[in-house]
């Protein structure tokens, strides 16, 4: 990391470690923060992510391209899960495969890491898509295109999305 000395010049100083874990941690309160108040878990996990460990990886751009993966992609909950939907994003940003790159095979390490991630999400919460989380979480689905439905979700899950979208993103952060 470059900084000014006491002289104004510029100089290198290494970063301490810092141990995994409490960015993991650190991660993971950020994430649950965002989600219970803000929503769009996909934007939260990336949120996170980007400010713990990925800031070089993760983009606003990439974090606002997330947007319409939210409720299982476009609110419609048949999707993945937007919390893992971000997670796999940031896994794609670190690991993924470049444009110019696309000739060169199909990037298996990257697929590897985001089945890892997928597997332990399924298995913490005992499936994939956002209707899968809407009855494991409230007892049944919503349409979040009705506004007391949406209500009605928001009252039932209680923080139940915000500790997927944690949890997401410490696995990540992890995993990088």
């Amino acid at each position: 990391m470059q900084f000014r000395n006491e002289d104004g010049a510029m100089a290198n100083q290494e970063l301490p470690d810092i141990d995994t874990a409490d960015l993991a941690e650190q991660a993971y309160q950020k994430a649950f923060h965002y989600e219970l108040n803000f929503g769009c878990c996909p934007q939260c996990v990336l949120a996170a992510v980007k400010e713990t460990v990925g800031g070089d990886v993760i983009s606003d751009g990439t974090i606002k391209a997330s947007h319409g993966l939210s409720g299982g992609g476009a609110l419609c909950g048949e999707g993945v899960c937007g919390a893992l939907s971000g997670g796999l994003v940031a896994l794609g940003a670190k690991r993924g495969r470049d444009a110019d790159k696309l000739h060169r095979g199909r990037g298996m390490a990257n697929f590897q890491a985001c089945k890892e991630l997928t597997e332990r999400f399924r298995h913490e919460f005992g499936g994939l898509t956002c209707r899968d989380l809407q009855v494991k979480f409230a007892g049944r689905t919503y349409d979040m295109w009705d506004k007391d439905e949406y209500a009605a979700f928001g009252k039932e899950r209680g923080d139940r999305c915000a500790e997927a979208s944690a949890q997401v993103a410490r696995w990540v952060v992890e995993m990088f």
